[in-house]
C-alpha cells in the first residue's frame, strides 16, 4: 500500500468538477484507492463518496491506494491534482 499526503489549494476546494476529474483518473486504475479527510475514508471512484467529504481549500488530505498497479495510480493521481491546480 502507497499513501500520499496533499494539501488543496483550489479556491473552491475539491467540489463537483474537481471531484470528478479525481474519480475518472482513480477509475483508470485497478486498485482499490481511498481519499482520506479528517479520519473518514471513501473509495475515490465514488464520486458521491467523495462529494460527502466536503473538502475545503486549505484541507490536508491523504491518497492511499493498494493493488496491482498502486504506484502508477498514485503517481497519476497526484499528476492530476498538480495539472488541475487542486492540490500539492
Amino acid at each position: 500500500m502507497i499513501v500520499k499526503e496533499f494539501k488543496v489549494i483550489a479556491d473552491t476546494g475539491i467540489h463537483a468538477r474537481p471531484a470528478t476529474l479525481l474519480v475518472q483518473a482513480a477509475s483508470k486504475f485497478d486498485s482499490e484507492i481511498q481519499l482520506e479527510y479528517k479520519g473518514k475514508k471513501v473509495n475515490l471512484k465514488s464520486i458521491m463518496g467523495v462529494m460527502s467529504l466536503g473538502i475545503g481549500q486549505g484541507a490536508d488530505i491523504s491518497i492511499s491506494a493498494e493493488g496491482n498497479d498502486e504506484q502508477d495510480a498514485i503517481n497519476g493521481l497526484a499528476e492530476t491534482l498538480k495539472t488541475e491546480g487542486l492540490a500539492e
